[in-house]
């Protein structure tokens, strides 16, 4: 007896490993047990039968007119308590109403489900769809196609659906496959098991059962099983090697069901004709016995002529309870099915303990996805709330997933401005997103050229195109999924793409599936765009003007040029794994920061922001929000260069003083009189180092230079005769865009510093003069400009493309984030030019402010300082230096060396500073802007943070809302244990 309870419960045990529906069966859960016994009483033996059935909702009729079938359905759950419902074409409040009014009626609550591997929009009119799984599967952000499945997940739950018959796990090697195809994340079976799982955990995370697809693997055929019965003759070994793979990976992983396809495997059932939908070999010696996989089985659909054109009239439904499934997906004929069912259990065939035990399994399931609970889809706004997540989960996945296979032409790729440009729209006939951008961004003459039109066309184009344009960008469209007559790319052309390509320079983008690609392998510019909606577009315009750089690789291999896994991409110091691996509670990271960012933005603290967590050297989280100003539909991308502010203090400034400090060129204990002649003599000479670095030396917190350059009678305009709207002999030192200021005037504002009154030393004054200061005598020291001397020092040896000042002259404006629209002084958009007006009348460039970067190369930044000065094989300073320059040096402040740190008492205050749980060894800064990093060795952590909040119609809602703050303890809570 001893025995056998271990054998029952290492059953148990291998159960709730392999299957969170099934974690309801142990006896741990009287609830579960009481209600699943109280409904499994209540069935009648056909109404068990029944039970195991998921019927059709709807269908689409030819003509497109979508058909419901609920007075069908309602008949037959009335007349036999059917067990489930899957849910297809039409929209979402019809489908919402039909849905609460068949639960209603239902005796036991219906397990709905669909099949919406890329949304619900798959399937319902109204929503949008979401990319398909070969477009995720060029993501390397893993964490991403997680989050895909928490979007898919929660718009499964809004509309009442428990079981999505997704993800796709099938390994796509085969390009002719004419049904699977883009549906699979690619032909490697680690990053298929590996994707799969993302999306997996994703929507089981918010309460939506997944359902790995189409065992054991329908990735290399090239028949349809929709029309007739695909064959795979592979051996068992090759079968374990790669079909079967991700499905095994999957399991352990905890996927709540799997759907059985229609295939036939010989070397699995070489019985003719027999699907392994229906095969015992199949479902039970291979799912169940040699997989060890218990939790819910679902036959693919089996109207499907894969299995009904052998398997008629309820044949199929008989056959596939034999073979051991659980659920019959769309049986069709249900009391012819349950007649030949019950015969067969006459016969021996199956027994009711079979099917008493499939009834209960699928009972816990409805007990576990809250259906003992059942209540009605509010249909309130459900539309909006099905669409909510989908336009930013299509950038983030366009973004990540554009892949530049080939740029034998870094001159013209990115493209900048002054080109003169064609745009050839091939498959096209009238404008779309891709065009409309060409013609408003590069005034680009823009030509179509849709699959009708013949060879005879070609020439006088190309003649009209070499004898008016320098660049064409060829942008192939409307292409076919599926690789029948070459996804409908017509020969012509073919033959238009070469010919451009052999006259003139060109860039090439394949809007849709990849193995069309296999047609512009010889293109010298070539982008993998995967899609072709307006989204996908709109990204793909981003990256061909510059404003991000691409980051996907091929899911597949399309020819001998183009391998899975290649694709141009610029080497990161700080590489990004998912949040799981580095201790974070994944969900819980991205669902509290996505959460604190959107609501800021909602709120018009923010346009926009980007954000970026790294731990142990690898960045567990980077995502952009919103839109760079409120009145502008330019979205916010991880690379968008923002106005640091007083980050400047230590990216630029404070790094150069630890740099002369190591070199021994600073003597910290000296004083501003030691360094700079022009100080000497008034009462700022013995102010020291030491005390400058700590804003403890007296010096006012800032003056506003610019208030006696304005004309007081014109309406505070800035004065003629200090000020040009275009360069010119003495006037060439830029404040804004068309505004520059006498080339002297610094040395006015030097002297205002120097005649400014001077406060108690010893006091601490946060004050932007103390690094006015401190640049100037980086300067002195240096004998080079501040910003030359931190981008030779810093920027360039670690690869730091965006990092630096005056970014309007390095940059198209779309690249970065405006700040206040200023009303007085500039009286403009301050666009590229720095915010803080005292830097932008030193020309841009001064040690309190005016550096720019974006989030990811100031954690770069930031992880030198965190390997205390060392990155890439560079050496910057000493672990000393970094060490010293961080700690706590003031008693008066929590101040260390040009370092802001934490309070010292935050474990008592009300508003604790940065975070609560930040340790007393964090040190960063933050920036007006709405701007900060942070870094804590004790965690080995990075924190940064990019805002334009001045931006905002109240620029102080931001720090009333705590934002910073806010995201900065989630990325705490989100740290295990958990």
């Amino acid at each position: 007896m001893r025995n056998m309870l271990k054998t029952f419960g290492f059953i148990l045990l291998v159960i709730v490993v392999n299957s969170q529906v099934l974690a309801q069966l142990s006896s741990g859960n009287p609830a579960a047990d009481h209600w699943v016994d109280s409904v499994f009483r209540s069935l009648s033996k056909s109404q068990k039968i029944a039970q195991l059935m998921v019927v059709r909702v709807s269908s689409i009729e030819a003509g497109g007119k979508i058909r419901f079938y609920d007075k069908e359905v309602a008949e037959a759950i009335q007349k036999y308590n059917i067990g489930g419902l899957c849910l297809f074409q039409g929209g979402p409040v019809k489908q919402a109403t039909i849905l609460n009014y068949l639960q209603a009626i239902a005796k036991t609550p219906l397990l709905v489900t669909i099949d919406a591997e890329n949304g619900v929009g798959m399937r319902m009119d109204s929503v949008l769809g979401l990319p398909r799984q070969m477009m995720m599967g060029a993501v390397q952000d893993q964490s991403l196609i997680y989050e895909y499945g928490r979007v898919v997940g929660e718009q499964c739950k809004r509309i009442g659906i428990q079981v999505n018959y997704a993800p796709v796990v099938d390994v796509n090697n085969n390009p002719n496959n004419p049904v699977i195809n883009d549906r699979s994340f690619g032909e490697d079976k680690y990053k298929v098991a590996e994707y799969g799982i993302a999306y997996m955990k994703g929507m089981q995370d918010v309460g939506v059962m997944a359902c790995a697809k189409h065992f054991p693997g329908h990735g290399d055929v090239d028949v349809d099983s929709h029309l007739d019965l695909p064959v795979i003759n592979k051996s068992r070994n090759q079968l374990d090697s790669l079909e079967l793979y991700p499905f095994n990976q999957i399991f352990r992983a905890g996927v709540g069901s799997v759907m059985v396809a229609h295939l036939s495997v010989p070397v699995i059932d070489n019985t003719e004709h027999r699907p392994t939908s229906i095969s015992y070999n199949n479902v039970t010696q291979l799912l169940r016995k040699e997989l060890n996989y218990n939790g819910l089985t679902f036959t693919d659909a089996l109207e499907m002529k894969g299995v009904a054109k052998y398997f008629p009239d309820g044949e199929a439904s008989r056959e596939a309870l034999i073979a051991g499934n659980d659920m019959l997906c769309l049986p069709g004929d249900i009391p012819g099915s349950i007649k030949k069912i019950r015969k067969a259990i006459r016969k021996g065939k199956l027994s009711w303990r079979d099917i008493n035990d499939r009834v209960r399994k699928v009972l816990y399931a409805k007990y576990q996805y809250g259906l003992a609970d059942w209540k009605p889809v509010d249909t309130t706004n459900i539309v909006a709330d099905l669409n909510s997540k989908v336009a930013t989960m299509r950038r983030s996945i366009a973004k990540n997933a554009l892949t530049l296979l080939r740029n034998e032409e870094p001159a013209i790729f990115p493209l900048f401005k002054g080109r003169s440009v064609a745009y050839v729209g091939v498959g096209l006939s009238q404008d779309n997103v891709f065009a409309e951008h060409m013609r408003r961004d590069y005034n680009a003459g823009v030509f179509y050229f849709d699959y009708k039109k013949d060879s005879s066309e070609i020439a006088p184009m190309l003649e009209q195109i070499k004898k008016e344009y320098d660049i064409v960008v060829i942008g192939v469209h409307k292409i076919s999924r599926y690789p029948a007559k070459n996804f409908g790319i017509s020969n012509a052309a073919i033959a238009l793409i070469n010919g451009l390509q052999a006259q003139q320079k060109t860039i090439t983008f394949v809007f849709g599936n990849p193995y069309a690609i296999k047609n512009f392998c010889s293109s010298p510019v070539l982008v993998a765009a995967y899609d072709d909606d307006d989204i996908t577009q709109a990204t793909a315009f981003d990256l061909l003007h510059g404003r991000f750089l691409a980051s996907g690789k091929l899911p597949v291999t399309v020819c001998p040029s183009f391998k899975y896994g290649d694709g141009v991409i610029t080497r990161r110091l700080l590489p990004a794994i998912p949040a799981s691996q580095l201790g974070f509670n994944q969900a819980k990271l991205n669902t509290a920061i996505d959460s604190i960012v959107n609501d800021a933005i909602k709120q018009k603290a923010i346009p926009g922001a980007v954000v970026l967590v790294a731990k142990d050297g690898k960045i567990a989280y980077e995502k952009a929000f919103g839109y760079l100003t409120y009145d502008s539909t330019a979205p916010v991308y991880p690379e968008t260069i923002y106005d640091l502010a007083s980050v400047t203090k230590i990216m630029a400034t404070t790094l150069s003083v630890m740099k002369l400090y190591d070199e021994g060129k600073l003597e910290l204990q000296k004083t501003l009189g030691d360094y700079l002649p022009l100080v000497r003599g008034t009462n700022k000479a013995p102010l020291k180092l030491w005390d400058i670095l700590l804003h403890q030396a007296g010096l006012k917190a800032f003056i506003p230079f610019y208030r006696e350059t304005l004309d007081n009678t014109n309406g505070n305009l800035p004065l003629s005769a200090l000020y040009r709207t275009s360069p010119e002999e003495n006037f060439t030192v830029p404040v804004a865009a068309n505004l520059y200021i006498r080339n002297n005037w610094e040395d006015t504002m030097m002297r205002r510093i120097l005649k400014s009154e001077l406060g108690p030393q010893g006091k601490y004054i946060y004050s932007d003069n103390d690094y006015i200061f401190l640049g100037k005598i980086v300067e002195a020291v240096t004998k080079m400009p501040l910003d030359q001397y931190v981008k030779k020092t810093f920027y360039d040896k670690l690869n730091l493309s965006v990092t630096g000042f005056n970014p309007a002259f390095r940059f198209p404006l779309d690249y970065i984030a405006p700040t206040e629209r200023e009303k007085e002084f500039r009286n403009q958009l301050i666009h590229g030019y720095v915010h803080d007006p005292g830097a932008a009348m030193f020309g841009g460039v001064a040690g309190h402010a005016g550096l720019f970067s974006n989030a990811y190369e100031v954690a770069v930044l930031a992880q030198m300082l965190l390997n205390g000065g060392v990155l890439n094989g560079q050496n910057f300073f000493s672990r000393s230096t970094v060490d010293y320059f961080n700690q706590y040096h003031s008693a008066i402040s929590r101040r260390g060396l040009g370092f802001d740190k934490p309070e010292k008492d935050n474990a008592t205050r009300t508003e604790p500073y940065p975070c609560a749980s930040a340790s007393p060894l964090t040190f960063g800064h933050t920036g007006f802007t709405g701007t900060c990093f942070w870094v804590d060795p004790r965690n080995n952590l990075i924190f940064v943070f990019l805002s334009n909040r001045v931006n905002s119609p109240d620029v102080n809602k931001f720090l009333r809302m705590s934002i910073r703050p806010k995201v900065h303890e989630a990325i705490y809570q989100a740290l295990k244990p958990y």
